[in-house]
């Protein structure tokens, strides 16, 4: 099942470019509900959820979804009273791991379920499997620190070449030519990766795979594979990393590149001029997504390697992992009710503020469906 060019790839742009000033993810999640207040935005009126039955929901993964949960549980636990909604962040391989052992009944990942994710999820699925449900989006931006660079250009070949250790000093003759007015420094490289299983990683990788010319040689995967450099975990790390360690490098969503006052580089792509790492720039590849599930599973597939004009390549999207069928019946009707609020447009419009997107509205109903026939 895909996504048409005609009025479904035009619902897609269109939802996807509603607020696309405000795309970029945000950061870790917390644990349990918490004041509505300190999530930044008002809880909708409890009207706007329809409440499953009280208990606790628990949930882990990717932390680029966080800020989203962080608000949906206080709105949820607000509206619906003894409900709670705990969600535990550790990166979405980690997530996926939980879900497959049966200790969690949704997990985040921002990178589908592999084959073998899947076959292991029978295990706990029982009747079903399970399935991905994307619910946010943005962008991973590349970060630097580098003293008198302001506006850094890269490209895939070159962005693979560093993160592989094959290009080891700022002002290396690869980066001079993308760089031609930067004064850049005669100074060793500092690149830090995602020490965690990360779904960031997968992506980031995924684009260094399509985007480098075959400079990237080894298979996308949430494990850092690249030689060399330093590791930190989580998105969190990395930014914290980059931050304090001059002349270094890394990935991580545009959120933390915004909170720790980061450098984002520009991406040549191979249109006209290097892409800016913005709302805008990535709305306009998230409109372009095409759904590459069967069924009730709902993965996308991502240009990474695309040369639109103003089209961000690193695009990421979160899924919601859940069984199709064969859920825990305890839980399975808070699921359903809670995800149901998270997919409306009340909780969609809820998360702008804290740097989401909207889902367009061709997949949001897609997702409804999905979540509607869960069993």
């Amino acid at each position: 099942m895909k996504l048409q060019r005609n009025g479904r790839s035009k619902a897609l742009a269109i939802g996807a470019m509603a607020l696309v000033g405000s795309l970029s993810l945000a950061a870790c999640g917390s644990d349990d509900n918490a004041d509505p207040k300190a999530s930044g935005s008002a809880a909708p009126s409890a009207a706007a959820i329809a409440c499953g039955k009280a208990g606790q929901l628990l949930g882990a993964g990717s932390t680029a979804q966080g800020s989203a949960i962080d608000v949906w549980k206080v709105a949820y636990g607000n509206a619906c009273a003894g409900s709670t909604i705990t969600y535990s962040g550790g990166g979405s391989g980690a997530g996926v791991q939980q879900f497959n052992q049966g200790k969690v009944a949704f997990a985040g990942t921002d990178s589908a379920l592999k084959p073998a994710e899947v076959d292991a999820s029978k295990a706990v699925c029982k009747t079903g499997q399970g399935i991905n449900l994307p619910l946010v989006a943005g962008l991973i931006s590349v970060i630097y620190n580098v003293n008198g660079v302001d506006n850094l250009v890269l490209d895939g070949p070159t962005l693979a070449a560093v993160f592989d250790s094959k290009i080891t000093k700022w002002n290396d003759p690869a980066i001079a030519k993308l760089n031609p007015t930067a004064k850049l420094p005669d100074a060793e490289i500092q690149t830090v990766h995602r020490s965690d299983d990360s779904g960031t990683t997968e992506n980031f990788t995924k684009y260094l795979s399509k985007a480098s010319a075959g400079a990237w040689t080894y298979a996308p995967a949430k494990t850092w594979a690249g030689k060399g450099g330093q590791s930190a975990n989580l998105s969190a790390g990395v930014s914290a990393q980059v931050k304090t360690v001059p002349n270094s490098i890394s990935y991580a969503e545009l959120s933390y590149a915004q909170t720790n006052n980061l450098k984002s580089a520009a991406i040549a792509t191979g249109a006209s001029k290097p892409v800016e790492a913005t709302a805008a720039n990535a709305a306009t590849t998230f409109a372009k997504a095409k759904i590459a599930g069967t069924g009730s599973d709902l993965a996308l597939t991502l240009d990474y390697a695309t040369k639109e004009e103003g089209s961000y390549p690193l695009v990421l999207v979160t899924y919601e992992v859940v069984c199709d069928k064969g859920n825990n019946a305890e839980t399975l009707e808070t699921l359903k009710s809670f995800l149901t609020y998270t997919v409306s447009d009340a909780g969609q419009q809820a998360i702008a503020p804290k740097g989401y997107v909207p889902l367009p509205k061709e997949l949001g109903d897609k997702v409804k469906a999905a979540v509607t026939a869960l069993a």
